[in-house]
């Protein structure tokens, strides 16, 4: 061993001495229950998603059938004329997007343009109401999840 080796062995030794162990955070526990408001709240968001986007509720949107098609009308003025109509575009479905999704696009692009003020507006009006009632109902909620939902152990809270 060198002696510059030497010294800087025992100036580390020493440093280590002085210098505080660092501390490792904490990790932290995640919830083993789901809480039941949290769930409302999402599907609430979805709700207003896919009523603005495809005009049915997320349960018709994954599940309704698929029946967007177009089909020829005649428009008549000067003389008569063929156009292009959609039907079965009031309720768009996954099922519709699978089978035809220029069309679905089109039809979710055009919901999104007409709605998307209301949809903003329901999202923010829902974020301060459950923020608001989580606030206001914090001591009943934690009373029932406490002494009702604890016990049951269905991995469950409000």
């Amino acid at each position: 061993m060198t002696v510059l080796s030497a010294l800087n062995y025992i100036l580390d030794f020493r440093i280590e001495k002085i210098m505080a162990p660092r501390r490792k955070p904490k990790r932290r526990a995640r919830p083993k229950t789901i809480s039941a408001l949290n769930v409302l709240e999402s599907y609430t968001y979805a709700s207003i998603l896919s009523q603005g986007l495809a005009g049915t509720s997320p349960l018709g949107l994954i599940t309704g059938k698929g029946d967007l098609t177009g089909e020829m009308a005649p428009i008549y003025g000067d003389g008569i004329y063929g156009n292009m109509e959609l039907v079965g575009a009031g309720e768009i479905s996954l099922q519709d997007m699978i089978q035809s999704p220029t069309a679905a696009l089109g039809v979710v692009q055009g919901n999104f343009m007409a709605n998307y003020q209301g949809m903003i507006l329901q999202s923010l009006v829902t974020r301060f109401g459950y923020k608001f009632a989580r606030k206001a109902l914090r001591v009943p909620i934690n009373n029932v999840n406490r002494n009702i939902m604890k016990n049951l152990g269905l991995g469950v809270r409000i």
